[in-house]
């Protein structure tokens, strides 16, 4: 055999220790772990097949071919010998990183303003220390109307698993209250191109917050399921204008006004797999810390509670759902906006896949109601997506509000949306 036939030998074994020690960013363990295994078996023929040759080549007497063929065999075993190890290296690490995320491409066109593009970035890090502690964390990077960049913490918190049914977290989290904020609101999940009225920022939906939660989940019976979360938490603040409470903020705030923490947090059952029934509560007390844009430090503080109850249900390519989610704020005399309010929401949604699963048609009514006439709206909302990949999506989405006349909340509206998550 010819020196020159060997090469592709030599050389795929060459291309395949190349693959074995890239890493696999986008792969879970378990698909890597096949991968490699099935690498390294083919390195093992290629290694055999070298052998024979060798080992024909001796019986031939061919000394030049042999002792060229010794260094192949040689340099084939020295490859593999490193493959290995590179494939178990990450076995044996103490910490692992991992970066992951999701981004949008968004055109909106209101009924009565102008059209405009936008977009926005979402990076997610990951890091975890052997199997007991990780660190995970997200940005919110977005353009405001002039082009300037925005970037917010939207969450950063340290797990700690107590046990396979425990998990302590620490720092600022999303909201457990509810299901949408902490599950669907990433534009890549959405199923629609925008969050239903009152589950944005300032609306009947929490945000986050900043505390300590204890979340887990353990299974019942045979099929059943049962997930909990708890916490205790800084709480929101109030925002007050022209006598009235104008708004929640529960973006999660590094203080406490009022020096009162919130405690609450959802339980949810799962009798059979793909239909979950949950339930959100949380009670404390709230502050105003700034009224009229300006500072204000020193007012009383008042009753704050959250209710929420949810459902989702998914059976074959239909995926149906709905929920109800409550802020309620109490008055209180001897404060600067002394009326309190109620700010709640609820929407149910429907969306079925179609056409190999490739396309999607989705329904949703929204219903949300504020103590002030132009925060309120309701809402009907039709989507049609098409699934380039099971995390990459483009949708169309149409609008069509109903809130107090001549305010935003009463334009319809087209929306485009390329989403996609990594």
């Amino acid at each position: 055999m010819k020196t020159t036939q060997r090469w592709p030998i030599v050389a795929l074994s060459w291309l395949m220790l190349f693959a074995v020690t890239t890493p696999a960013v986008a792969q879970d363990g378990s698909s890597r772990i096949s991968d490699l295994e099935a690498k390294m078996s083919a390195m093992a023929e290629e290694l055999a097949i070298l052998k024979d040759e060798l080992a024909a080549a001796k019986t031939s007497g061919q000394t030049a071919d042999i002792q060229s063929m010794q260094a192949d065999v040689k340099a084939a075993k020295q490859i593999a010998e490193r493959a290995t190890q590179s494939a178990n290296e990450w076995k044996e690490s103490t910490s692992v990183t991992h970066l992951a995320g999701y981004a949008s491409a968004d055109y909106i066109d209101p009924q009565n303003g102008n059209s405009a593009f936008t977009a926005n970035f979402n990076p997610m890090f990951h890091y975890m220390y052997g199997d007991r502690l990780l660190w995970e964390s997200e940005l919110a990077i977005t353009l405001d109307e002039n082009g300037e960049t925005e970037v917010e913490l939207e969450y950063s918190t340290i797990d700690i698993f107590l046990n396979d049914n425990l998990i302590l977290v620490a720092g600022k989290f999303l909201s457990p209250l509810g299901n949408f904020r902490q599950n669907l609101h990433p534009s890549w999940i959405n199923k629609l191109p925008s969050a239903p009225p009152g589950y944005g920022h300032d609306g009947a939906a929490p945000a986050a917050d900043i505390g300590v939660q204890l979340r887990g989940g353990m299974n019942l019976f045979e099929q059943s399921k049962l997930t909990y979360a708890g916490y205790i938490a800084n709480g929101p603040k109030l925002i007050g204008e022209d006598g009235e409470i104008h708004g929640i903020e529960t973006e999660g705030v590094a203080s406490d006004a009022d020096d009162s923490k919130i405690v609450g947090g959802r339980i949810s059952f799962l009798p059979i797999p793909k239909f979950e029934i949950g339930v959100s509560g949380a009670f404390g007390d709230a502050a105003v810390v700034e009224n009229d844009d300006i500072d204000f430090d020193g007012d009383p503080k008042r009753d704050y509670e959250v209710l929420g109850v949810d459902a989702s249900y998914q059976w074959n390519n239909l995926d149906l759902r709905g929920e109800y989610i409550m802020q309620d704020i109490a008055n209180n005399e001897n404060s600067v906006a002394a009326e309190g309010g109620k700010w709640e929401s609820w929407y149910v949604q429907s969306a079925y896949k179609f056409a190999e699963a490739k396309w999607e048609g989705v329904l949703r009514y929204t219903d949300y109601t504020s103590p002030h006439p132009d925060q309120s709206q309701e809402q009907w909302a039709l989507g049609l997506n098409f699934l380039l990949t099971p995390a990459a999506i483009v949708k169309l989405g149409y609008e069509s509000n109903d809130g107090l006349t001549g305010e935003v909340t009463d334009d319809d509206r087209w929306i485009v949306q390329i989403a996609y998550g990594y």
